[in-house]
């Protein structure tokens, strides 16, 4: 019979030392976004970087439009930057916490900042956010880790306010009022649906965006608002954006030994956590194990991109950052690898090209699906990864790809088919059914 390993947590840090560890997790974020703010500006003659920001803030920006093609290399990552930098600041102000959870949030705003979300799209739906906050009478603090998630369906307001046949006057007022509506029922959307895969996609946010996404679009699509989205997809930028990512990776092997001298220590016992949301590495294993996690996590999916060919370019680079930031929250080698095995040998069985979009796509994305691997084995792992790639060729169409997370929406679908089937024939899955459940909070995001 196969042996449980048991996750051991580290003692809680002491209030001043937990404060130290937030503050510098936040810096660490604040710098990796400064850092493509000064890239931006290091590659393109700063009138070109600001045009190219001009640029990008209200053509089309669904999936897949990479923003590299639309604003220039400089143009996308000082805008990515600038935005993260926000949400830092959002942070900082409201004194919400900085757990896994919001770490994985911030890089994934980073990543999802270079082909989806700007600087004017988000606001409507953090708009609607606060408003459920004070219907709820709960601080925004509480929920603004929920709130950032929610802007995966951003590019709804964009596509209503400055993309639709209706004149401008009417265009911008019923683009910010579908924002509003989407932000504020989304965090009772994605509370409810979570139960329907029970942590085993760490994208529940996007799981949501996807179902709810189907409903708004099929109404807006029923008054021909929508267009059949388009697809940028840039290449020959490699050798910088390889060199960006090491810079990126670099820093967070570096706050992984400011926090903890020898982070490596705690490294194993997280890969025995299993991943399934709610997860927390920084509080079930510490900062230091956690930070190298994520610059494992990181290296792994860049060596993927490098190994099959595949172009590095905005979306690309804004998957490896999002691999990076749910290293805090549910990632580790162990649970990943075998779902990126799946994805690759789904693709190979099929009419895909291992560098084709929605292959590298899945590849990256599709390792929201790790606890599947980290809960019932490899084997289910390889199994989810193989199923997803298919999948995920087919889902974005069902929001016209204006769900910016539609890897999460399938992988959700996934999840909520494979896991009862996982539970009902495997021994670990017989294990974890058979055994009592202490109550565990259901999370919005």
């Amino acid at each position: 019979m196969e042996a449980e390993h048991p996750v051991i947590s580290p003692a809680a840090p002491e209030p001043d030392a937990l404060a130290r560890q937030q503050r510098i997790l936040l810096r660490l974020v604040a710098l990796t976004a400064l850092g493509c703010v000064a890239f931006g500006f290091a590659v393109d003659p700063p009138g070109e970087v600001l045009r190219g920001i001009g640029r990008i803030l209200t053509p089309t920006d669904v999936l897949i439009t990479d923003f590299v093609d639309v604003g220039g290399l400089g143009g996308a990552f000082a805008q990515a930057g600038l935005l993260t930098l926000l949400a830092c600041g959002a942070y900082r102000i409201t004194g919400a916490s900085v757990n896994g959870s919001a770490v994985g949030c911030l890089y994934m705003l980073l990543g999802f900042a270079l082909f989806g979300k700007t600087l004017l799209n988000v606001w409507p739906i953090l708009a609607g956010v606060a408003l459920y906050c004070r219907f709820r009478e709960e601080p925004l603090r509480d929920q603004l880790t929920t709130a950032i998630f929610a802007t995966a369906l951003a590019p709804v307001f964009t596509e209503i306010a400055f993309n639709s046949a209706l004149p401008r006057a009417a265009s911008v007022p019923l683009g910010l009022l579908i924002g509003v509506l989407i932000g504020f029922v989304i965090p009772v959307v994605a509370r409810q649906l979570f139960r329907a895969h029970n942590g085993f996609s760490l994208y529940n946010m996007g799981f949501a965006a996807g179902v709810l996404g189907v409903v708004v679009i099929a109404v807006l699509q029923s008054y021909g608002l929508t267009p059949q989205p388009p697809m940028a997809w840039t290449s020959g930028h490699d050798l910088p954006l390889l060199v960006l990512v090491a810079l990126m990776l670099a820093g967070v092997i570096a706050a992984a030994l400011v926090l903890d001298r020898r982070p490596w220590q705690g490294l194993l016992a997280l890969h025995r956590d299993p991943g399934q949301a709610p997860a927390d590495f920084l509080a079930a294993h510490g900062a230091g194990p956690t930070l190298l996690n994520m610059a494992v996590v990181g290296a792994i999916g860049t060596l993927l991109v490098l190994l099959t060919g595949a172009d590095l370019n905005g979306p690309v680079v804004g998957g490896i950052v999002s691999i990076i930031g749910f290293g805090a929250c549910g990632k580790h080698a162990a649970n990943i690898v075998p779902v990126m095995a799946g994805v690759l040998l789904g693709a190979l069985a099929k009419p895909f090209g291992l560098t084709d979009p929605g292959v590298v796509w899945a590849a990256l994305f599709g390792t929201c699906l790790a606890p599947v691997a980290g809960r019932f084995g490899p084997h289910w792992g390889l199994l989810a990864g193989f199923l997803h790639v298919s999948v995920g060729q087919v889902t974005g169409a069902f929001t016209a790809g204006l769900n910016l997370y539609g890897n999460g929406f399938a992988a959700g679908l996934v999840a909520a088919v494979l896991t009862p089937v996982a539970l009902l024939l495997s021994r670990r899955g017989r294990r974890v059914r058979d055994r009592p459940q202490e109550p565990v909070e259901v999370p919005a995001a």
